[in-house]
């Protein structure tokens, strides 16, 4: 053990499933599949599978605490298991497949019952917390063909986490927390703000209001293309203004009632980010305006639209 290491424990139905999101994180040292909670010494996967030993198959995790939390080792277990579920975990059902959180002292106790608190009142499940909180008791590693299992037999491994119906409930369940990190990652603050919590810019002080460079604007989040530099305008209101998208089928509309007013939200169809409004006071045939955040754009322009990938728009501008 390294100097400083601390333990942690935790049981999240099989354990094949719950040594890879452990492992991947910085900071942790170790990851022992095994047993612990029962009360037969050294059982081996057949007698906790099929007597009544009264173990949990769980996870001992070696973690030196300047680099992860026990807090975040609690945010990844969480994410692993259906902690509603009291009778096992999808579809591995009995005792040693139910869940829990072995405390090594006093402050992983108070932490495990606050996230565990904190769980229940987000909202995220529609039943109780199901997941026991218990003081640590003797962990046996479990058999050495079980270590690591998921990078020794990757193949079954997926299988059986996709055939067992856990990787479909983790989907379910925290995939858009998922894609809130990367997209977190990918964008700035600004660019977060405006396309997934529908922001607002301030005028005149953005990127595209008053470019007037040739070629088009792809979204920020997914490239899809959205409009073009021919349909672009000075509207006077601060913000790109264009009286039409590239195309009719990737935009959509949407009934915004917020701050007093009723509108037209304007989003991408396909990353569904939000990118501003329409209103009906432009130029044009159709009299439309879309007022949009340069945030919630990206500009290719004219001469790098075939590198980039959207050659077949280049035709607009030699028509």
């Amino acid at each position: 053990m390294v100097q400083n290491a601390r333990i942690a424990t935790f049981a999240g139905g099989c354990f094949w499933c719950m040594v890879g999101p452990f492992e991947a994180l910085p900071g942790v040292e170790k990851v022992l599949a095994g047993y612990t909670g029962g009360h037969k010494p050294n059982p081996t996967y057949q007698e906790v599978c099929y007597n009544d030993t009264g173990h949990y198959e769980a996870v001992q995790i070696e973690f030196n605490p300047e680099q992860v939390t026990y807090k975040d080792l609690l945010d990844i277990f969480w994410r692993q298991i259906d902690p509603t579920d009291p009778g096992g975990q999808f579809a591995d059902r009995g005792q040693s497949y139910q869940t829990a959180i072995f405390y090594h002292d006093e402050e992983q106790r108070q932490l495990a019952e606050e996230s565990k608190q904190e769980l229940a009142k987000s909202g995220r499940f529609d039943r109780p917390i199901a997941t026991a909180i218990l003081p640590a008791a003797v962990f046996y590693p479990a058999e050495d063909y079980h270590q690591g299992y998921y990078r020794k037999n990757e193949m079954h491994y997926n299988m059986y986490k996709e055939g067992s119906g856990r990787a479909c409930y983790i989907k379910k369940h925290w995939g858009n927390d998922d894609k809130k990190k990367a997209l977190k990652a990918k964008l700035t603050p600004l660019q977060y703000e405006i396309t997934q919590n529908n922001g607002t810019e301030p005028p005149f002080r953005n990127d595209f209001w008053d470019d007037k460079r040739e070629g088009i604007y792809v979204d920020i989040v997914s490239g899809e293309p959205l409009f073009s530099s021919i349909d672009k305008f000075d509207s006077g209101c601060g913000w790109p203004s264009f009286t039409k998208p590239l195309n009719e089928t990737q935009i959509k509309e949407k009934t915004d009632l917020s701050h007093g007013m009723v509108r037209t939200e304007v989003r991408s169809n396909e990353a569904d980010s939000h990118l501003g409004h329409v209103f009906d006071d432009g130029p044009g045939p159709k009299g439309l305006r879309y007022c949009i955040n340069s945030a919630a754009l990206r500009f290719i322009p004219k001469d790098e639209l075939v590198e980039q990938g959207y050659a077949e728009y280049l035709k607009l501008f030699y028509e």
